[in-house]
């Protein structure tokens, strides 16, 4: 484990997440995400960034690396509890992601909660990546992801891209997902003061926005009541010191059970989305790395050439 990773656990544990925990506002906490990504997170030179526009489709960032040598296409899902973030806050690690595989990527500019609560976000996405696939992206070249709250958008859209049988991706990665809308886990509770970033009692508070009194069991909703049979190979890596620890646990587990392939990591004592941290921590930089090999190494689906 590098030196600086205990330095920014301490650092986000006693500033960031208690920042978190105590601001009620949700413009505040917009504001402050998107000013601390322009200050930490930073893209490689030659990076290309523009908002763009399909029919039918909300708006989208495409992030070019400055060589394209692959045709796939990463369809991403920017995290942040369904209230927050955005596509300029995970740009950089998406360009740093973009650089590792030589591929473009496209991010979806999601309706946010609570001015627009379920079903707007999964919604959004959905028509996102149906739009792609009608732009003439060559079907199976697309690979979909997202981090926390959009790794729940992610498995949500996988699970619906399987029952209504629409054109399969290559594969699908999560970083720290977000999947269990009862909070069931054990680990909601051994890592609530172990966690560095993401304070218990705020994950609700965001979910009950996110909701407005939908039904958290709806398979659209809870990834882990989808069925995801014939589904292509799955990423997944999660922090052992996590409150999402065992969502992404049972997120696998679902899979496995149903004959997905799947690729776990588990890593030790790293904060929560860690490769969002590509600018100063090694870990974050080796797991891009990490995912991008197995991204290259994704089989073209049965039936291309």
């Amino acid at each position: 484990m590098s030196l600086i990773r205990p330095i920014l656990n301490s650092y986000l544990r006693n500033i960031e997440k208690r920042r978190l925990a105590k601001t009620a506002d949700v413009a505040e906490i917009r504001k402050r995400f998107a000013l601390n990504a322009r200050l930490f997170f930073h893209a490689p030179r030659g990076t290309q960034m523009a908002k763009v526009t399909l029919p039918d489709a909300c708006e989208l960032m495409e992030i070019t690396p400055r060589q394209v040598t692959s045709d796939l296409v990463i369809f991403y899902i920017h995290g942040g509890g369904f209230v927050f973030g955005s596509p300029e806050t995970h740009a950089a690690m998406l360009a740093q992601l973009a650089a590792r595989t030589g591929a473009r990527v496209v991010m979806p500019r999601y309706r946010l909660a609570p001015e627009y609560p379920y079903p707007a976000a999964i919604e959004d996405v959905e028509n996102a990546y149906l739009a792609l696939v009608r732009s003439g992206v060559e079907t199976g070249s697309i690979v979909i992801g997202g981090d926390s709250a959009g790794g729940a958008l992610t498995f949500s859209l996988l699970g619906q891209i399987m029952a209504n049988r629409w054109p399969m991706p290559r594969g699908a990665f999560g970083f720290s997902p977000f999947v269990d809308f009862a909070h069931q886990g054990a680990s909601h509770r051994e890592n609530a003061k172990r966690e560095a970033v993401l304070p218990v009692e705020r994950a609700e508070r965001m979910v009950q926005m996110y909701l407005a009194g939908a039904d958290r069991n709806d398979p659209r909703i809870s990834a882990l009541n989808a069925d995801y049979q014939g589904a292509p190979p799955v990423w997944i890596c999660v922090g052992d010191t996590e409150i999402l620890r065992d969502d992404a646990r049972r997120i696998q587990q679902r899979l496995k059970d149903q004959g997905v392939a799947v690729t776990f990591l588990e890593a030790h004592d790293l904060p929560h989305v860690w490769p969002i941290f590509h600018n100063i921590l090694p870990e974050a930089r080796q797991t891009l790395a990490t995912l991008a090999s197995w991204i290259k190494a994704l089989p073209r689906p049965a039936g291309e050439s």
